[in-house]
């Protein structure tokens, strides 16, 4: 009889062991799968992002057209931004960093589509000229980044940052754009468009 207690206890032991074991199994399955499915969504939810950034700036037509409203986008964010106060450092951060972003994604697309097909066009200085303009638009992120957000400088930094980037803007616009299309023929043109999509795809 005493064989038989212990053969059930020890069988109970078992079973209990084996169902709390298979519990834990479920519990760290189901979070895995939690885990693995907000992975996925947050996957899905950055290619939808990309998609929706990239599907803006595409739909304006041409790679000339379409560089020219980040242009806008970009002088627009930099209005906001002139448009804050000394108190709102949170709202001035979270600009900053969408500037930032904006800015690395447009440079992104011209230094290795555009620029390149302006040294193929033999528009080398013009190429070298606008790259080097870049560089300031680099130090001036870098100095954005370093400087507290409630400077009484931070307004006059992010004006002579929106100066700067106007003029580089209306300069490619104006002059540097419409000569290299001028001087392309339309299967290049497509082809340069089809390519800067591509990498503000990358960057998005």
């Amino acid at each position: 009889m005493a064989t038989r207690g212990t053969n059930r206890s020890s069988s109970s032991r078992s079973r209990s062991s084996a169902e709390s074991s298979a519990f834990r199994w479920g519990s760290a399955g189901a979070i895995a799968g939690a885990a693995l499915g907000g992975a996925a969504l947050a996957m899905a939810a950055n290619l939808g992002r990309k998609f929706l950034t990239q599907a803006m700036s595409a739909s304006q037509g041409n790679w000339a057209d379409s560089l020219a409203a980040e242009h806008d986008a970009v002088l627009m964010l930099f209005d906001k931004m002139l448009a804050t106060d000394d108190s709102q450092t949170v709202q001035r951060k979270m600009m900053l960093m969408k500037l930032g972003f904006a800015l690395d994604k447009h440079a992104y697309a011209e230094e290795h589509v555009v620029y390149p097909a302006l040294r193929e066009a033999n528009d080398r200085a013009d190429a070298e000229n606008l790259e080097t303009e870049h560089g300031e638009v680099k130090e001036f992120l870098y100095r954005l980044n370093h400087m507290s957000a409630d400077d009484p400088a931070w307004v006059e930094t992010v004006q002579q940052f929106r100066n700067s980037v106007e003029a580089h803007a209306k300069m490619e616009e104006d002059e540097v754009f419409p000569r290299l299309r001028s001087e392309i023929d339309e299967e290049l043109d497509a082809r340069i468009t089809k390519e800067v999509n591509k990498a503000g795809f990358m960057m998005a």
